[in-house]
């Protein structure tokens, strides 16, 4: 064989696998460079051995290189560090958080049936205040004036509703 067919395929090859490992090594790019580099002095290889060949791994680059991208992208998103650069929360994080909002729900269920002050207008939503601790809520009535003893009624994972004491 002509060493010029053996160095655009070889090189071709080259291009291929470096463009793989772009993807597993953090190099800012460089081994994406290198790939390019080894791509186009291939097709020039296979285009001074012949036109033919050439046309042929131009072909061939046009069908395996978004394959490799596609492959490459298809592994990288369930390695670790693809996971972190697209924003998947580890399984930690995601026990941390439902632990967090389980703490939340309770901690808003025992709300039900205390006494608060209003400490905005509640026209129907303003702010009142829980042994020195502020929540949103939503008064049953039209209008609460800031001051006015209120007594929660009901409370949700999403919303506190009050009642004014008479």
């Amino acid at each position: 064989m002509d060493p010029l067919l053996l160095w655009g395929i070889g090189l071709l090859l080259t291009a291929l696998l470096l463009l793989a490992l772009e993807f597993f090594v953090p190099s800012a790019g460089a081994i994406a460079l290198a790939s390019a580099a080894c791509a186009i002095t291939g097709l020039v290889c296979l285009f001074r051995f012949s036109p033919l060949w050439g046309l042929m791994g131009l072909i061939g680059m046009l069908f395996a290189v978004p394959g490799v991208l596609y492959a490459g992208v298809s592994i990288w998103q369930n390695t670790a560090l693809g996971r972190r650069m697209i924003g998947v929360p580890s399984e930690e994080e995601v026990a941390d958080k439902l632990r967090r909002e389980d703490q939340f729900v309770k901690d808003r269920m025992q709300l039900m049936g205390r006494e608060a002050t209003a400490v905005t207008d509640l026209r129907p939503v303003g702010q009142i205040e829980i042994d020195g601790q502020r929540h949103d809520a939503l008064c049953e009535t039209d209008f609460i004036r800031p001051g006015t003893r209120v007594r929660v009624v009901h409370v949700d994972a999403a919303q506190v509703r009050v009642r004014a004491i008479s």
